[in-house]
């Protein structure tokens, strides 16, 4: 005798099809985390990207960093770090003035940096460096072209290594007088440090937060500049 052919009761499907959802359910969950997490090393590693850039950037600045007689290497008035540099292109041999700053914006600020053109002349590089000033305290529409918002910082701190010690860049220690060899008031220099530490605290909700210090020191001392 031929048995009839049994199939699937209602429940067995209803069974079946609750098993199949609750796999699809955990395997979504399971691709979902994956994607959040490769997301989040995507956003750390673009951060971390950006970072090194800028602080490449500052290492470059003070690298180039000229030391003149009448003419300051940097100076620093608790808002805008002020640095002459040599120009890399199109000639070396003239010179740069670069500024860096924190733009505040509520809990936190951008961190730009300023660069003119390149400078041969005296009075060209005063114009500069008076424009550079400026620039830190009240931007105008005309110095805009010439910044780059580097990155959002929560605040930043500079240091700098005199007499075999980090002491604060305002102390009149190592100011020296500038001979007024031009129309305009020659700015007063401070003797340029032995080194410069920089100390930023960068903000939560990013790819990095909290403090990164980074100490440079100047390359004729070490014969490596960082």
């Amino acid at each position: 005798m031929t048995r009839p052919a049994r199939g699937f009761t209602l429940i067995e499907l209803l069974v079946a099809i609750t098993v199949m959802a609750l796999m699809a359910v955990l395997s979504w969950r399971g691709v979902e985390g994956m994607s959040r997490a490769q997301s989040q090393l995507q956003t750390r590693a673009d951060d971390a990207l950006a970072l090194q850039v800028a602080l490449s950037q500052w290492r470059s600045d003070l690298d180039a960093m000229v030391d003149m007689r009448g003419t300051p290497a940097m100076d620093w008035d608790g808002r805008v770090l002020r640095i002459t540099r040599r120009h890399a292109l199109p000639d070396p041999a003239q010179l740069q003035v670069v500024a860096w700053t924190l733009r505040s914006e509520g809990a936190q600020g951008t961190w730009q940096r300023w660069q003119s053109g390149p400078l041969s002349q005296r009075k060209d590089w005063l114009e500069a460096w008076s424009r550079a000033q400026t620039w830190g305290q009240t931007p105008s529409a005309a110095e805009r072209p010439f910044e780059v918002n580097v990155r959002s910082l929560s605040q930043w701190q500079i240091f700098y290594y005199r007499g075999a010690a980090w002491t604060n860049p305002l102390s009149s220690e190592g100011t020296v007088a500038i001979p007024n060899t031009a129309p305009s008031p020659a700015p007063a220099a401070a003797v340029s440090p032995d080194g410069i530490r920089l100390v930023v605290d960068l903000p939560p909700g990013q790819g990095l937060a909290g403090k990164i210090t980074l100490d440079w020191i100047k390359p004729t001392l070490t014969g490596n500049a960082s």
